[in-house]
């Protein structure tokens, strides 16, 4: 086990609506996310849910910063 994988019973998992409150976009948007491929899911019944930590990388990686000159 790696150092970023944790036990499943210690994994926390959100919601399509949790990641995009969280996000600050629409659950279409969270939708397309996982759909792609950019953000790892797991199925429950018919919904997604999602790593909380899945969610955070998703952002760091995507993090812009803006030089100054």
């Amino acid at each position: 086990m790696g150092a970023d994988q944790r036990p499943l019973n210690e994994v926390v998992f959100l919601t399509v609506a949790e990641v995009a409150a969280v996000m600050r976009v629409s659950k279409m948007t969270v939708y397309r996310l996982v759909h792609s491929g950019h953000l790892p899911a797991i199925r429950v019944g018919r919904s997604f849910r999602v790593p909380e930590q899945a969610v955070h990388e998703y952002l760091r990686e995507s993090y812009v910063g803006v030089e100054t000159a």
